[in-house]
């Protein structure tokens, strides 16, 4: 029986992919760039802005977890949807990187809930990153 490792027993840098239930069938690579079912377009997963502005009394939009305690960082974990967070483009799987120009990549979870809900105007650069977010999700209960 094949014994599956941990992330931490792994020699050298290793990502997990998710399962794939239905892979498209196999297609020659120089048919691939043009082909529907694969997606060639990496720029989701670039650095991108985001603007937010809320009023007092108002909530977020979204919610985030994770922190300097999972050495992964903060991550949307969820998007209200119709909200001006979900219309700004944030998505599950976000990662934040930074909030009016605060390092969000080794900051603890309660000083990043303490300056998101204090602004009243948000500046924060974010990238999709859907693999460290499920490993975010195995590792933390926030």
């Amino acid at each position: 029986m094949d014994q599956k490792l941990s992330y931490d027993d792994y020699q050298l840098p290793v990502v997990f992919l998710p399962a794939y239930e239905n892979p498209p069938a196999w297609i020659p690579p120089h048919e691939r760039v043009h082909h529907p079912d694969y997606n060639n377009e990496l720029t989701q997963f670039l650095p991108r802005t985001i603007v937010l502005k809320k009023p007092p009394g108002a909530q977020l939009g979204f919610n985030i977890r994770g922190g300097k305690a999972s050495q992964l960082g903060i991550f949307i974990s969820k998007v209200v949807p119709d909200s001006d967070a979900h219309r700004a483009g944030l998505q599950e799987g976000d990662q934040v990187l930074s909030v009016n120009d605060v390092d969000f990549q080794d900051i603890e979870h309660s000083k990043a809930v303490e300056i998101l809900k204090t602004a009243r105007e948000i500046l924060m650069r974010v990238r999709f990153f859907p693999y460290n977010y499920q490993r975010q999700k195995e590792r933390t209960v926030h």
